[in-house]
């Protein structure tokens, strides 16, 4: 049998050059490792700015025929009046145009979920007998 098929610790410094080349091939390992780890949080990163630049995009709303641009994906009724100016008061009822449909009254605490075109109207709020 050959010397160099008889494995490490038979001949003097092959356990050290056997110990130093498994060293260098854990630390390309690592530093492999690490190049790629660094690669794919850089994507990561890329591509959550791009969704956020895209969800972050404005609306385009109209209430009362005055146009809005929003950003934020939803709104509740309180934020929706807060966007007129002067904003909307209680004295006012606001509702969501639905197309084909029975307008949706919109109150402060209802979520809306934004997106182009939405429509919006006020009108005198009810007034309910015997209320003080």
């Amino acid at each position: 049998m050959d010397q160099s098929d008889a494995g490490p610790g038979h001949e003097p410094g092959e356990v050290e050059a056997f110990e130093a080349k498994q060293e260098h091939e854990l630390e390309d390992f690592e530093a492999r490792q690490r190049r790629e780890l660094e690669e794919f949080e850089r994507r990561e990163r890329e591509e959550l700015e791009a969704f956020e630049r895209r969800e972050g995009r404005a609306f385009t709303i109209k209430i009362d025929r005055a146009e809005y641009q929003v950003r934020e994906r939803m709104r509740t009724g309180a934020q929706l009046r807060q966007l007129a100016q002067p904003p909307i008061g209680p004295d006012r009822d606001l509702f969501e145009v639905v197309p084909g449909g029975s307008d949706l009254k919109i109150t402060d605490e209802m979520e809306v979920k934004m997106r182009d075109g939405l429509r919006f109207f006020t009108a005198p709020a009810q007034i309910n007998p015997g209320a003080n």
